[in-house]
C-alpha cells in the first residue's frame, strides 16, 4: 500500500464515502482514463494481468489480479501471510480471507490493529486470522514467523512497511510462496536499481525516499526463484509468481522494463461502498 498519514486517510475516506457531484465526476474521470489507457497496445496481450484490476479491500485493483493469479496457477492451503496491514479494510489478503482463506497478519500500527480486532473479531475468534501486533525489522522477523507457526511454503506473501520493504524480503529468503505481492517504488525509472538504506529504526518520513525500485524487486526475485508477472495501473503493487508456476501463463519477459506502471496516484480511489467485513457486534 502507500504510505499516507492516518489523517490523510480518515479524509480521503470522508471524501470517497459522501461524493458530492465533484467528487463523483472526478471518479467518472479516473475511470475514463482507465479506460483509455486499457485501450492502448501495450495492454493487447491477454496474459498480462491489468485488465483482471478489481477492488474489494484493496487500496487499487490489487484484488482482481490476484484473484486471476490464481486462477492460472491453482491454490494449495490457501494460507496467506501479510505484513503492513493498518486496520485490515485496505489490504491485499482481506478478499481471501473472507472466501475461507487462513492466515497471519503483522503490523505496528497500534490503533489500527485495535480497529482490525474490532472489524475481524470472527475469523480471529475461528482461528483463521492470527494478528501480531509488531515493529517489523531485519532483525527480528524470522523468529517472529517461526514463532507464529507460519509455513515455508504457501499461496500468497504480501509485504508493504514502507521504508524497508526489500530488506525484510530479503532476510525472508526461505519462504517459498506460490505468490508474492510487494509494493515498489514507482518513482524511480523502470531500468534502475536502487533501495533505501536500511535502517531498523526508521519508518516511512512520507517522502519519495522510501522502499525500492521495481528493478530491485525483480532482481531479489530472480535470485530466490520468482519472476515479475505484472503491475498494478497505480504503480503500487507489483506481483511476483514462483517460476516452477510460471508455465507459458503470463506475460514475457519478465522484467521491470515490461512490467513498470510509473506512478499514478490520481486513481486513488475507492469505488462503491464505505467497506465493512461484518456488522455484527463481537458479544461482551
Amino acid at each position: 500500500m502507500f504510505a499516507i498519514s492516518g489523517f490523510a486517510k480518515q479524509s480521503i475516506r470522508k471524501f470517497l464515502a459522501f461524493p458530492s457531484n465533484v467528487d463523483r465526476l472526478t471518479m467518472l474521470q479516473q475511470h475514463q482514463f482507465i479506460h483509455t489507457l486499457l485501450a492502448e497496445p501495450r495492454y493487447a496481450d491477454p496474459k498480462r494481468l491489468n485488465k483482471f484490476e478489481q477492488q474489494v479491500f484493496s487500496q487499487n485493483g490489487e484484488d482482481g489480479v490476484l484473484a486471476e493469479i490464481f486462477r492460472r496457477i491453482g491454490t494449495t492451503d490457501k494460507y496467506f501471510l501479510e505484513i503492513g496491514v493498518g486496520d485490515g479494510l485496505e489490504n491485499n489478503t482481506t478478499f481471501f480471507l473472507a472466501q475461507g482463506w487462513k492466515g497471519v497478519w503483522i503490523d505496528g500500527d497500534q490503533a489500527g490493529l485495535a480497529k482490525a480486532r474490532s472489524h475481524f473479531w470472527q475469523p480471529i475468534k475461528r482461528g483463521d486470522l492470527v494478528i501480531r501486533e509488531a515493529m517489523v525489522t531485519a532483525e527480528n522477523i524470522k523468529g517472529m514467523l517461526e514463532e507464529l507457526k507460519v509455513p515455508v511454503e504457501f499461496d500468497l506473501f504480501s509485504l508493504d512497511i514502507d521504508r524497508n520493504t526489500w530488506y525484510i524480503w530479503n532476510v525472508l529468503r526461505h519462504l517459498r510462496p506460490r505468490v508474492i505481492v510487494v509494493e515498489y517504488n514507482s518513482t524511480f525509472p523502470a531500468g534502475m536499481d536502487w533501495k533505501v538504506e536500511y535502517d531498523a529504526n526508521r519508518c516511512h518520513n512520507c517522502t519519495a525516499y522510501m522502499g525500492a525500485s521495481l528493478k530491485a524487486y525483480e532482481t531479489l526475485g530472480r535470485e530466490t526463484g520468482y519472476s515479475l508477472v505484472g503491475c498494478e495501473l497505480g504503480g503500487i503493487n507489483a506481483f511476483l509468481v514462483r517460476n516452477d508456476l510460471l508455465g507459458d501463463k503470463f506475460c514475457a519477459p519478465y522484467t521491470s522494463e515490461n512490467h513498470y506502471e510509473p506512478p499514478r496516484f490520481f486513481l486513488l480511489r475507492r469505488d462503491g461502498h464505505p467497506r465493512c467485513y461484518t456488522d455484527i457486534p463481537q458479544p461482551v
